[in-house]
C-alpha cells in the first residue's frame, strides 16, 4: 500500500529548487505600469474552455449560476468600478462576502460600492468545483517547523485561522437554512498512518502543538486493532472533528446571500468572460499613484480602482512575477460506487499516505423504486504516481492521468480488501481534474501586490484552500474596506504575519 520513499525524496529535492528559486521574488518589487513587466511563464495561460466533468459542477441542476452575467454589457455601464474581482471560486465570492459585511459595519457615508467577480469559465468553475469537498482543518501536524520558522504566536494562528474558518461556514450554513442545499455533515475525520514512522511523528507533532498552546479538543490517537475492528482499515490512526460539503452549492449560497441584500454593495457577477490583461489607466508620464486599472476581457474592458486576484493557481497568468512562488498542479478524483451500506461506511471524511489520497462517503441517496443506494465516494489523490513533475506546472484541467486513474481505481479496494465494502475493477462514475496552487512554505500569499497599488492577492492555498480561503478573503476585503472609508485596517487575530504579502522572509 504505502509508495512514500521516491516520492519523498522527490518532494524534499523540489522543494529546495523552488525555495531557492523564488528567494529573489521575495525582495521588493519595482513599480510598474502594467501587471506584465515580467515575462509570462511558458506554462502559464488562462483556464481551458473544456474541463474534465467535475461531479460538484456537471451533476444536473448543480450550478444554476454557470452563465450568469455571460452576455450583455460588461459592469455598470461605463461607470467605474470599486472592486473588481478575479474569480469566482470560494476566494472570491467569500471577498465579496466580507466586503458587504465591513462596508454595513464601518458605514459607507451614503457612497455605493459597485463590485464586478469576472470568471474566465462558468461560475466556481476552477479548483473550488474541482476539489475533493472537505472542509477539513490541520489540528496539529507540521507545529514544531512552524514555530521555528514564524514564531509561536504566528504558528498558533495557522491553526486558529481554521477553526475560525471551519465554525464561520457551518455558522453561515446554519444561520441561513442551507444545511440540506450544501449537504454540510459534521462527520469527523480519521487521518491514516501507513508506516511506525508516520505515526512517531504525529504523536511527535501533537505534543509539540499541546506544549505550544494549540487547541487539541476532540483529538484521539486510534490503534490498530480499534481501527480495524471499528473502521475496517488495518492501520493506526488519529480522529478529529471535521466537516465535509458539497463546496459549489456553499459558494452560490453565498454569492445568494450577498446579493440578495440590500446594501450600499451593487454585485455583478460575469462568467464566461476572462480577464487577458490589466494596464494601468494613467498616462505613463504621470506622476500620480496608480489607483485605477484598465482590466479587459474578450467582451470589452473595466476601469477598477482595487483588484483582487482570486484565481490561485492560475494567478502567474495575470502576474507573472508569482510564476514560482505560486506553482500550478494537478490533482485527480473520482466518484466510486461503494458495495456496502452508509451505515457500514459511516460519515467520516479520510486520509492517507501523507495526505496524497483523501475520501469521504456522500450523503444517502435513493433509487427510483425508494431502495437506498450504496453511496458514492468521493477520492482523490495518486498524484504521487503521476510520473515525472508529480502534474506540477500545469494548468490543463481537461485530461486525466492514466497513472492516476489506476492508483484511485486500485486504491480503496486494496486498503478495505478484507471487509467487501469496494468491489475490485469497478469502474467510477465520473472522474475529473483540477488544478491546485502549491507554494514552496505551504502558506497562503494575501494582501497587497508590491508595486500594484489597488491590486492584492489571496491565493496559493497548496491544495488545502476550504479551511483557508474564507479567511484570507476576509483579510483582503478588510484591506479594501479601510481603504476605502479611510480607516486603519487591522489584522484579524487568527491571522499569521508570514500569510502577508508584507512578510520579509
Amino acid at each position: 500500500m504505502p509508495r512514500r520513499s521516491s516520492l519523498f525524496i522527490y518532494t524534499l529535492i523540489s522543494t529546495i529548487i523552488i525555495s531557492v528559486k523564488a528567494h529573489n521574488l521575495d525582495q521588493q518589487i519595482p513599480l510598474v505600469l502594467s501587471n506584465h513587466s515580467h515575462p509570462r511563464p511558458s506554462w502559464s495561460s488562462p483556464p481551458v474552455s473544456n474541463p474534465t466533468k467535475s461531479f460538484w459542477t456537471d451533476t444536473p441542476n448543480a450550478n444554476p449560476l454557470a452563465h450568469e452575467g455571460s452576455t450583455g454589457p460588461l459592469g455598470f455601464g461605463g461607470e467605474d468600478v470599486d472592486v473588481c474581482v478575479i474569480g469566482s471560486g470560494i476566494t472570491g465570492i467569500s471577498a465579496v462576502y466580507h466586503l458587504h459585511r465591513y462596508l454595513e459595519a464601518q458605514g459607507s457615508g451614503g457612497v455605493e460600492r459597485k463590485v464586478v467577480v469576472l470568471e474566465a469559465r462558468e461560475f466556481c468553475s476552477g479548483a473550488t468545483g474541482r476539489n475533493g469537498g472537505h472542509l477539513t482543518r490541520n489540528p496539529f501536524s507540521g507545529y514544531a517547523a512552524r514555530e521555528h520558522n514564524y514564531g509561536k504566536e504566528n504558528a498558533k494562528k495557522t491553526y486558529r485561522l481554521e477553526d475560525y474558518v471551519s465554525s464561520s461556514i457551518a455558522d453561515i450554513v446554519h444561520s441561513h437554512g442551507l444545511v440540506d442545499t450544501v449537504d454540510l455533515v459534521k462527520g469527523d475525520h480519521i487521518t491514516l498512518f501507513f508506516t511506525e514512522e508516520e505515526e512517531k511523528r504525529a504523536l511527535q507533532d501533537y505534543k509539540d502543538a499541546k506544549e505550544g498552546g494549540v487547541d487539541l479538543d476532540g483529538v484521539k490517537f486510534l490503534d490498530r486493532t480499534t481501527m480495524f475492528e471499528t473502521y475496517g482499515a488495518n492501520y493506526s490512526g488519529v480522529f478529529f472533528p471535521s466537516y465535509n460539503l458539497w463546496p459549489l452549492k456553499f459558494v452560490s449560497g453565498l454569492h445568494n446571500i450577498t446579493s440578495s441584500t440590500e446594501s450600499f454593495l451593487k454585485l455583478k457577477l460575469h462568467t464566461l468572460t476572462p480577464v487577458t490583461s490589466i494596464d494601468s489607466a494613467l498616462p505613463s508620464n504621470s506622476a500620480s499613484k496608480h489607483t485605477k486599472w484598465i482590466v479587459t476581457t474578450p467582451r470589452g474592458a473595466l476601469t477598477c480602482k482595487n483588484i483582487i486576484h482570486a484565481t490561485n493557481a492560475y494567478a502567474p497568468y495575470l502576474l507573472p512575477q508569482f510564476q514560482d512562488r505560486i506553482i500550478p498542479t494537478r490533482g485527480q478524483i473520482i466518484a466510486l460506487r461503494a458495495k456496502t451500506s452508509l451505515d457500514r461506511l459511516q460519515r467520516l471524511s479520510w486520509q492517507a499516505n501523507l495526505g496524497y489520497e483523501y475520501w469521504f462517503p456522500r450523503p444517502e441517496e435513493k433509487s427510483e423504486d425508494g431502495e437506498c443506494k450504496p453511496p458514492l465516494v468521493i477520492l482523490g489523490g495518486g498524484r504521487d504516481t503521476a510520473g515525472p513533475g508529480l502534474d506540477q506546472y500545469t494548468v490543463d484541467d481537461s485530461v486525466l492521468n492514466g497513472r492516476v486513474s489506476k492508483t484511485l481505481r486500485e486504491f480503496l479496494p486494496d486498503l478495505f480488501a478484507c471487509t467487501g465494502m469496494f468491489e475490485e475493477g469497478r469502474e467510477p462514475e465520473m472522474e475529473w481534474t483540477g488544478i491546485m496552487g502549491f507554494t514552496p512554505n505551504g502558506a497562503p500569499i494575501v494582501g497587497p501586490i508590491e508595486g500594484l497599488e489597488g491590486q492584492y492577492i489571496a491565493a496559493g492555498f497548496t491544495g488545502h484552500g476550504m479551511p483557508r480561503a474564507f479567511a484570507a478573503a476576509e483579510a483582503v476585503a478588510g484591506m479594501i474596506t479601510s481603504k476605502m472609508t479611510g480607516t486603519e485596517w487591522e489584522a484579524p487575530e487568527w491571522l499569521p504575519e508570514h500569510y502577508l504579502t508584507t512578510w520579509e522572509y
